[in-house]
């Protein structure tokens, strides 16, 4: 294994999570109050009303399709029935729909970012590197799903990226497997793995934040107030006087 193997596929992805993990604790230890998304729906509400929920929601759906071709074998998806031809037919379709959702709700966000002044000036530099890094994902993974599994000859992916990144939890990671990958899906999970070391730094943060205590809070009972007139002057002990007015 070379110098450059060992950089890439070992120690930037162990480092990679040691970031992601100490750096949420220092972040909630010593920053609280920018525990947040940092919300500027003040500052613009029509071009995030459509970017947001597209990006949020193809998000969720890009993680589990990952979860379901990266973690889990092809040994436990073939015991459950699914066949190799079902599984890359639904890949295929879900994760190009994923990662178009992904993009164009970045896109929707990028521009509303770029484009309006205000929201600009709230955004920090670590802000534009993880919407760089998003970009790059996504557009690798609409290449990946369409260029390389549709429209080329395809490529096995659950044979080498999959085997190493779950070799990586073991302590013994199979470097051999990812050399083995097309260059495109390595840069693809490096670009994955930079991201997570971005992440506690930015807002993306916020994921963390989901307020589940809303399901088993008490309720707000709100009491409705009918008006009633106030009191005239002279009606009760206290009034309106004159200034210097005797009693």
């Amino acid at each position: 294994m070379s110098a450059f193997d060992l950089w890439w596929w070992v120690i930037l992805p162990y480092a990679s999570i040691v970031v992601f993990l100490i750096g949420h604790v220092w972040r909630w230890r010593y920053d609280q109050f920018g525990w947040t998304s940092r919300s500027t729906q003040l500052q613009e509400r029509r071009l995030l009303k459509w970017g947001a929920p597209l990006f949020h929601y193809a998000t969720f759906a890009a993680i589990f399709g990952h979860v379901l071709g990266v973690l889990i074998p092809r040994s436990v998806t073939e015991a459950l029935g699914i066949s190799e031809r079902v599984y890359t037919a639904f890949s295929g379709i879900a994760g190009s729909i994923a990662a178009i959702g992904v993009l164009v709700g970045a896109g929707f966000l990028v521009f509303r970012r770029m484009g309006v002044p205000r929201v600009r000036a709230t955004t920090s530099a670590v802000d534009y590197l993880a919407l760089i890094l998003l970009g790059i994902i996504s557009l690798l993974g609409i290449y990946l799903t369409l260029g390389v599994q549709w429209l080329g000859g395809g490529y096995d992916y659950r044979t080498t990226v999959s085997p190493w990144f779950r070799s990586l939890f073991t302590g013994n990671p199979d470097v051999v497997a990812i050399t083995s990958a097309p260059i495109m899906y390595q840069v693809h999970a490096t670009a994955a793995w930079m991201i997570f070391a971005v992440w506690p730094f930015s807002r993306l943060v916020h994921a963390w934040s989901y307020p589940l205590y809303y399901l088993w809070r008490p309720y707000v009972v709100y009491r409705r107030r009918v008006p009633t007139r106030p009191n005239e002057p002279g009606t009760s002990g206290r009034r309106w006087r004159r200034i210097g007015a005797r009693y």
